[in-house]
């Protein structure tokens, strides 16, 4: 059951559900959506997240109470059966085990669950792989929705598109590490990240990821419009590449020519909840044609 609270003077705050899940993302992006198209009048700001979402409104426009009654009709209303999402389906090349995030992990192992192991030895071990071969085989063999931005500006919140079942999951660290390197890549809790700058953090760390998803000099071409790249519903696909492509991107990147590969697409979330395993054959034909 779905609740409702108040944020002070301006803001609601709606739980839809205490877990995440494919089909309740979508219906907190078709419930924000809905709300945006609408212009409510006083609605100065809507945040949506992974189960959840945040209305920012003025009440001298819109007394909160009417505002919590219109967003209960919209939770009846709002029907994932006629909703498309249009967003870009996009490769995002990661280079597993790279000497830099190695480096910064085992100098926390002590923070770690298992001192012993490096973080992608120990997730593999803990879901039930036989290698860590196996468990970047899983990660990158089917893509992923972005299903929130945030913690940090343009970190993607990103949760696989497989059945329940096949759902990686990754505890974070006993104690956060004091130290991240900027585009780290990892895994915390069932979500895939890419840490946008250096900083703190407590994820599994599994590589590190050849582009950046945020520059605030915004000289590359997919920032243009927004020094951060990453929007909620995109589709990332983490694909796995050597130490060479990694090198030839990153000289790409310093010379301003990088660009991701990306393409347009629109589908409904019923295609995704139905058959994930034939949605995701499709965005990858789609993506690599």
């Amino acid at each position: 059951m779905s609740r409702y609270e108040y944020g002070g003077d301006e803001f609601i705050f709606v739980e839809l559900s205490e877990a995440m899940s494919l089909e309740i993302n979508f219906q907190a992006m078709a419930i924000t959506r809905t709300l945006r198209e609408e212009k409510v009048p006083g609605i100065l700001d809507i945040c949506p997240s992974n189960a959840s979402y945040m209305v920012r409104f003025n009440p001298e426009v819109i007394h909160p109470d009417t505002l919590i009654a219109k967003l209960k009709e919209l939770e009846e209303e709002v029907s994932l059966e006629n909703f498309e999402i249009t967003a870009r389906a996009v490769d995002v090349p990661i280079l597993f085990e790279d000497p830099w995030t190695h480096e910064a992990l085992m100098r926390f192992r002590d923070r770690h669950q298992d001192p012993s192991s490096t973080d992608l030895e120990y997730v593999a071990r803990t879901n039930g792989f036989q290698s860590k071969e196996e468990l970047i085989k899983a990660i990158t063999d089917s893509p992923y929705l972005v299903s929130m931005i945030g913690f940090v500006p343009g970190l993607p919140w990103c949760y696989q598109m497989v059945p329940n079942e096949q759902q990686i999951e990754a505890p974070k660290y006993v104690r956060p590490r004091t130290f991240t390197p900027e585009r780290a890549f990892g895994f915390g809790g069932a979500f895939a990240v890419i840490y946008p700058v250096q900083g703190a953090g407590g994820y599994q760390l599994f590589g590190t990821a050849a582009a950046p998803i945020f520059e605030k000099e915004q000289r590359l071409y997919d920032f243009k419009e927004s020094m951060t790249f990453p929007r909620q519903g995109d589709v990332f696909r983490y694909r796995s590449i050597s130490m060479d492509e990694y090198e030839d991107i990153r000289k790409q990147v310093e010379n301003g020519e990088f660009r991701y590969l990306t393409k347009d697409i629109t589908f409904k979330p019923q295609d995704v909840l139905e058959n994930p395993k034939a949605f995701s054959e499709s965005v990858l034909r789609r993506l690599y044609a």
